[in-house]
């Protein structure tokens, strides 16, 4: 196995295989299913607007594959009872996973209580039913300072994995980001998971947000509990790697 395809079968069962554009379609969605299903394996979950998370179970049934789903996306506001809303509906409809947006405003702004206030709710609403990454929106956050606070929160509320970005703003995950946030789960004793996402498109983009993992947290803490890229052109990828015939 080439070493191109070595890495993109480590990075496979990591991945998140998303689809957030304004114009989806069933027909897309669908197509998007088919292609998980690669011969090497298949990611982790499926990240879709919460109107296919139907399509998505029904089209992945029995495959194993998660099935995520976005709440309080992209614009991160702060009424709590949206998001509970909208986290009930989503789970409802049979998402195992929420991507839910922090109510970054409320944090720029000083007003950590109602970013706290929407993260609860929603996680509240997750227990014992769904997983919960709760989405930092770091590029907006802008300071080490804030991405901690924003971490800690988090952190605090008991969510399953931190993640950088929603990938529809100016700045998506960066390398200085996920040290901060690494080094945040680390300190809480690594119970937390972390996802990168927002601009991740090769290989060597995925490996580096790896690499950083396994230096804060050790190689065996890398695993899809814990570890997860959010990415479409990735997978193109990494089917690609994995389709090229052996040196």
């Amino acid at each position: 196995m080439s070493p191109s395809a070595a890495l993109a079968a480590r990075l496979l069962p990591l991945l998140d295989l998303t689809s957030l554009g304004e114009d989806d379609t069933p027909a897309a969605i669908r197509a998007l299913c088919d292609a998980a299903r690669l011969p090497a394996g298949l990611p982790a979950a499926l990240c879709v607007y919460p109107e296919y998370v139907l399509a998505v179970r029904e089209a992945m049934a029995g495959a194993g594959v998660k099935v995520a789903t976005v709440v309080n996306f992209p614009d991160g506001g702060d009424d709590a009872a949206r998001i509970a809303r909208e986290t009930r509906r989503a789970i409802a409809a049979g998402a195992d996973e929420i991507d839910l947006v922090l109510p970054y405003h409320a944090l720029i702004e000083g007003r950590t209580d109602a970013a706290r206030r929407g993260v609860d709710a929603c996680r509240e609403v997750c227990d014992g039913r769904a997983s919960l990454k709760l989405i930092l929106e770091t590029g907006e956050l802008g300071s080490p300072a804030r991405i901690r606070a924003a971490c800690r929160i988090g952190l605090t509320a008991g969510v399953d994995f931190l993640k950088t970005s929603t990938g529809k703003v100016a700045v998506n995950a960066t390398l200085d980001a996920a040290t901060i946030m690494l080094d945040e789960i680390a300190a809480g004793g690594g119970l937390c998971g972390f996802k990168a996402a927002g601009g991740l498109r090769t290989l060597a983009a995925a490996q580096a947000y790896v690499a950083l993992a396994e230096a804060r947290l050790g190689v065996e803490w890398v695993t899809p509990a814990r570890f997860r890229i959010g990415a479409s052109g990735l997978f193109t990828e990494i089917a690609a790697a994995l389709a090229a015939p052996a040196a």
